[in-house]
């Protein structure tokens, strides 16, 4: 599968952990043993179940194409999902924008402000 695909992430997290040329993932992701991504599709939902009422998130855009080991795994009722086994180069971003999950679940891009 190839095009964009997206990460949210908290804003102090991802400036704090790009210094050094990549994103390590979050905690969960950490835990988890890879970083958790979404397809434009799926993000919605990613955002309504994991992200509900968060407020300073990044939404981090992503080309799989700089992306070659990245992983389709089933997850979420049996939908594929992007998942990459190793830190995530920042040569692979295309835009951070710094957004908010309302508190039903939906994800707002927030316009003038620096991501």
């Amino acid at each position: 599968m190839s095009g964009t695909i997206f990460k949210l992430v908290d804003a102090e997290e991802w400036e704090a952990a790009t210094a050094d040329g990549h994103y390590p993932g979050s905690e969960v992701d950490r835990l988890d043993g890879y970083i958790h991504m979404s397809t434009a599709e799926q993000l919605p939902g990613t955002a309504s179940k994991h992200y509900a009422g968060r407020t300073n998130l990044v939404l981090v855009t992503l080309e799989t194409a700089a992306l070659d080991d990245l992983v389709w795994e089933p997850s979420r009722g049996g939908a594929l999902f992007p998942h990459l086994y190793r830190p995530l180069p920042l040569g692979a971003v295309r835009a951070v924008e710094a957004c908010h999950v309302d508190a039903a679940g939906t994800l707002h891009i927030d316009a003038g402000e620096p991501a």
